[in-house]
């Protein structure tokens, strides 16, 4: 097998896309991380094909200080492409702080990657991936409007990245850090808000566009507001809007948190995948 690293993403991408594209929905992370570096948004990220007899078997991209992100395209030499990964990394020193996919893979990558490293994994996240392509009439709308946030918006959107982060146990950013999120998120028009009586209540945000489909991302409403169905209606109007640009949205779920999960059901996003997030320590 053959280890290739990868400076440029222009031509990574010519020996990736084949695969990403037959499987968008599934791979929207990568896919769309992978737009990021194209456009210049990430600092030294690492991409590599995994080769075998000329064909490529496996992909792996991470945007330090971000997770190694894994997938597996021979599933049927898995056990001997990931043997063949985990030693390549160790030999190259490679660190990993963690690691996301889809959760056979990255379980079976983490109990190689530990044995070789002494190490020990925590769970991060166990996310379930959904997939939209036509928003389902609800019933019992909450009231208000959604529009898109404006730069006067900022203070509170910086606010709620700080309290989504605690809710879902990321780690704590730096506030100047969160600033020019925020400061690119509005340069972009990528967050849309749920007004209620000229009251911000809720908010979600589209992410890491690909050729045919986005992510939403960032579903967050203040713990005063919640229980009155903002988050439901503002995910159905927001996703609605966003398919008038592409076919299909995916987001994905905490699978701790079944409230959540029914939803987005509910809405009509359709689950297709399991995801996990490990942490290496």
């Amino acid at each position: 097998m053959k280890f290739n690293m990868y400076k440029q993403a222009t031509e990574y991408e010519e020996r990736a896309k084949p695969f990403l594209s037959k499987n968008e929905d599934n791979y929207s992370l990568y896919y769309g991380v992978l737009q990021g570096i194209k456009a210049g948004r990430y600092e030294n990220p690492m991409m590599v094909t995994v080769e075998d007899k000329g064909r490529t078997v496996g992909l792996l991209q991470m945007t330090p200080p971000h997770a190694l992100n894994i997938i597996i395209i021979d599933g049927a030499n898995i056990d001997s492409i990931l043997t063949f990964v985990v030693s390549e990394m160790i030999k190259r020193d490679i660190h990993i702080p963690s690691v996301v996919g889809l959760k056979s893979v990255v379980y079976a990558f983490a109990a190689k990657w530990e044995v070789q490293n002494k190490c020990d994994t925590k769970l991060l996240m166990d996310q379930g991936l959904y997939r939209l392509d036509k928003v389902i009439r609800l019933h019992g709308n909450s009231s208000g409007t959604w529009r898109y946030a404006r730069n006067e918006d900022a203070h509170l959107i910086e606010k709620w990245y700080h309290a989504f982060n605690n809710d879902v146990g990321l780690p704590i950013a730096s506030s100047q850090m969160v600033q020019e999120k925020v400061k690119q998120f509005l340069q972009d028009q990528e967050v849309f808000l749920w007004e209620d009586n000229g009251k911000v209540v809720s908010m979600m945000k589209k992410a890491r566009p690909t050729e045919h489909g986005v992510t939403v991302s960032f579903v967050f409403t203040p713990i005063e507001e919640r229980k009155k169905g903002y988050a439901r209606t503002m995910v159905a109007a927001g996703s609605a809007e966003l398919l008038k640009t592409y076919d299909f949205c995916v987001l994905y779920t905490d699978m701790m948190n079944p409230t959540s999960n029914k939803i987005y059901q509910e809405i009509g996003y359709q689950k297709i995948a399991d995801s996990v997030h490990l942490e290496f320590c």
